[in-house]
C-alpha cells in the first residue's frame, strides 16, 4: 500500500514506482517556517491528504480511499488572515478574502486538501495549498502542487486514509 506521494523542487511527482511531472508555485519550494500568504511558494514539509473535491458536472466521483466532497458553484476557501475562518473552508458569498473553488478553467476539477497550516492554523503562514490540477496554459500554481489530470486520477486510486504528500528540495 503506497502511503506516501513525493513532489520535489525540479518538478518531479513520485508514488510507488511512477514518476511524473508536477507543477509547483511560481517562488519554487520554502521551509514551511519562512512560508506567508501570497508568496507564491511551495511550502517543505510532510503533509496529510484530509479528502478529495471534485467537480461532478465534469467527472465522475474518482477512485480513491478518501472522502469525496462534490463541489458546488457556493464553495469558496478563506485567505484573509484576519478572518477567523482563514485556511478554510466557506461558503459563499463570503465578506471576507477567498478563492472561489468552482473555477471557470479546469485546476480545480479535482483538489487535494493537505492538512497544511491547519492544526492549528497559523494567520499569515499560507492558506489553500492543495494538490490539484495542472494549469491548462502550464504556468507554476501559486503554492500548492499540480498534477495532469491522469496522473492524478492514477495518484488519487492509491490513496487510503493516512496518505501524505512530501514536498522535498
Amino acid at each position: 500500500m503506497i502511503i506516501a506521494f513525493l513532489a520535489t523542487a525540479d518538478g518531479r511527482f513520485r508514488f510507488g514506482e511512477t514518476v511524473v511531472t508536477c507543477q509547483l508555485g511560481r517562488a519554487g519550494v520554502i521551509a514551511a517556517s519562512d512560508k506567508r500568504e501570497g508568496d507564491l511558494a511551495t511550502p517543505i514539509g510532510t503533509w496529510p491528504i484530509r479528502r478529495v473535491f471534485y467537480r461532478a458536472d465534469r467527472l465522475k466521483q474518482p477512485k480513491t480511499g478518501l472522502e469525496c466532497v462534490a463541489l458546488t458553484p457556493e464553495d469558496g476557501w478563506c485567505d484573509d488572515p484576519a478572518d477567523p475562518m482563514y485556511n478554510q473552508r466557506v461558503t459563499l458569498p463570503y465578506s471576507a478574502s477567498h478563492e472561489t473553488l468552482w473555477r471557470d478553467d479546469h485546476a480545480y476539477d479535482l483538489i487535494c486538501e493537505l492538512g497544511y497550516n491547519d492544526d492549528p492554523v497559523m494567520p499569515g503562514r499560507g492558506s489553500a495549498i492543495f494538490l490539484h490540477l495542472k494549469h491548462d496554459d502550464g504556468r507554476p500554481t501559486a503554492g500548492c502542487v499540480a498534477l495532469s489530470r491522469d496522473d492524478m486520477l492514477a495518484a488519487l486510486a492509491l490513496m487510503q486514509p493516512g496518505a501524505e504528500l512530501v514536498v522535498s528540495r
